[in-house]
């Protein structure tokens, strides 16, 4: 009974504790619930105030736009406004200033009748002014003008020749001045040699019985020889001499060095003449390529092409009126750089052209052209500057020159050749020069007798008293020299000098 009570009494315990634990798990979900839906209210709250201002302040920023607009457009309408004004006031001014061009474009008319109607009593008055001056005068208005025309050529011709005359003094005693004072600068820094080289064509040998050796049975060795070399050898009565005969240097020069070495040797046969040429040929390769390389140095001149110097090396062997071209070259390109110094030119420029301006007579005997144009050519292919070209080109004024580096060029080069004992001229072509001097001299109107004197430095022209004045005199020998100059070429300058005498004489009885 008692257990029975005590497991009724557990079992009520139980139920009342279960009783309890629901209660207070209840009572905790109601506070739980009212506490969230506290917050839902709260947050419900805070958004409806957020729209309410975020819908607020959209009004607001739309009135604002609205005024803003509205205030735009007010200004929009004043200023359509202010332009109409402008444009109705422009179109008042257009009409006023086309009612004026109007009035002016009448008035014009009215003036241009005018003034046509004035040209024609003007042209009318002229007219019967010009008749009766012809009237007066017995001449027409066309006789009138020639007459005048020919009195102010007389006039003009005559003051332009007194004028030419007072200024050509004035300018040549300023330049004698100048260019004296510069070339004898220049000139005192050059000292070569003066006496010309001249070129060896004759090999001399131990005896008269070698000629027969040199020849060969029934000339096999001279053919051999002359085939070889392209040279002619020359074996006369001469004793002890063989000349070697040929227009080109470098292969006559070939042939003389093997020939000398064939005699020294003394075996002289086609299979020793082939073999000696081709050493001679080399030695003079070397000493080609070594006279270029040396003429450099001594021009102070650098970077050039390898077949410019080679073609530069075979000027050794060449000679113009007995004057060796590579020294001639070399001396030219000292005077130029000197000139080009004193004026203030490009240097360089006329170093470099002074050393290569005869650089085409190493081939003008290969190939056609003057030694100027193939100058400047082989120059230009090989990249030399421009400038230095056209120094090459025009230094005999085949082509025009333009620059001063140029002019520089010609003056050293007529320095270098006309200098006392550099060139020797042949009688022949002397006698040539002198004679083609009085023939220009004789060509002109008026010349009685004219010389060519001082070695052909200087011509004097006897001219007719009757037929030219003093001014005459003038001109004419301006003419003459100019003539000269586009007709000949010569070293240095010739002077004209023209002489004009008038002789009177009367008998006494």
């Amino acid at each position: 009974m008692e257990a029975l009570i005590l497991v009724v009494g557990i079992v009520i315990a139980f139920a009342l504790g279960a009783a309890i634990a629901y209660l207070i798990a209840r009572s905790g979900a109601n506070s739980v619930t009212r506490q969230a839906r506290e917050e839902a209210r709260l947050v419900m709250e805070e958004a409806e105030n957020r729209a309410r201002k975020v819908e607020l302040d959209a009004d607001q920023k739309l009135l604002r736009r609205r005024e803003e607009l509205e205030g735009e457009i007010k200004d929009r309408r004043t200023e359509l406004s202010r332009a109409e004004r402008r444009l109705e006031q422009r179109e008042e001014s257009q009409d006023r200033r086309g009612d004026n061009l109007e009035k002016s474009e009448q008035a014009l008319r009215d003036r241009q009748v005018s003034i046509e109607r004035t040209e024609e009593e003007v042209s009318a008055l002229r007219d019967e002014a010009r008749l009766e001056l012809e009237r007066i005068a017995a001449l027409t208005a066309e006789e009138a003008r020639q007459e005048l025309m020919d009195r102010l050529d007389d006039e003009l011709r005559d003051e332009g020749a007194r004028r030419v005359r007072a200024l050509e003094a004035s300018v040549r005693a300023e330049a004698d001045v100048r260019s004296r004072k510069i070339l004898a600068t220049v000139m005192q820094r050059i000292t070569s040699e003066v006496t010309a080289e001249t070129t060896v064509t004759v090999v001399p040998i131990p005896s008269d019985e070698l000629k027969g050796r040199i020849i060969g049975r029934e000339g096999r060795n001279i053919r051999a020889f002359e085939a070889a070399t392209g040279c002619d050898l020359i074996i006369d009565d001469t004793p002890e001499v063989v000349t070697v005969s040929g227009f080109d240097p470098v292969r006559r020069e070939i042939a003389r060095a093997a020939l000398a070495r064939l005699i020294q040797d003394g075996r002289i046969q086609p299979t020793r003449i082939e073999e000696a040429v081709d050493k001679a040929r080399t030695e003079i390769d070397k000493m080609i390529q070594q006279a270029g390389e040396q003429a450099l140095i001594d021009a102070e001149v650098t970077n050039l092409h390898p077949e410019i110097v080679k073609t530069l090396g075979k000027l050794r062997y060449r000679y113009s009126y007995g004057q060796n071209q590579l020294r001639h070259c070399i001396e030219t390109s000292w005077l130029a750089a000197a000139l080009a110094h004193e004026i203030g030119a490009n240097v360089e420029i006329a170093r470099l052209g002074g050393l290569l301006h005869d650089l085409g007579k190493a081939v003008d005997r290969e190939m056609e052209g003057t030694h100027a144009r193939l100058g400047a050519d082989i120059a230009r292919r090989f990249g030399v500057p421009r400038e230095v070209v056209h120094c090459i080109e025009a230094h005999h004024e085949e082509v025009t020159p333009e620059t001063v580096e140029a002019l520089v060029v010609i003056c050293a080069d007529a320095m270098s050749g006309s200098r006392p004992g550099a060139r020797r001229e042949s009688a022949e072509e002397y006698i040539k020069r002198l004679e083609a001097l009085e023939a220009i001299a004789n060509s002109f109107e008026g010349v009685d007798q004219s010389f060519a004197v001082q070695a052909g430095r200087e011509v004097r022209i006897i001219v007719k008293p009757d037929r030219i004045d003093d001014l005459g005199a003038t001109r004419l020998a301006r003419d003459v020299s100019r003539k000269i100059e586009e007709t000949m070429q010569y070293p240095g300058e010739i002077k004209v000098t023209v002489v004009r005498e008038m002789r009177a004489s009367a008998v006494a009885h």
